[in-house]
């Protein structure tokens, strides 16, 4: 089994940490309603995406 030499150091551990980040949410404005939501997202009010009606609400 394997079992590290050396303690590991802050900044080493830090570094490899480094991409350990939550990314941004991709949050739009609709067109049509002007209300917030996620791109690539059927608008779950109106029921529109990408300018054409797919749910019927």
């Amino acid at each position: 089994m394997a079992v590290p030499k050396r303690k590991t150091s802050k900044s080493k551990r830090n570094q490899r940490r480094s991409h350990h980040r939550v990314s941004n949410v991709n949050i739009i404005e609709d067109k049509k309603s002007g209300e917030y939501k996620l791109s690539h997202h059927i608008d779950m009010k109106t029921g529109f995406y990408n300018g054409k009606k797919i749910l019927d609400i």
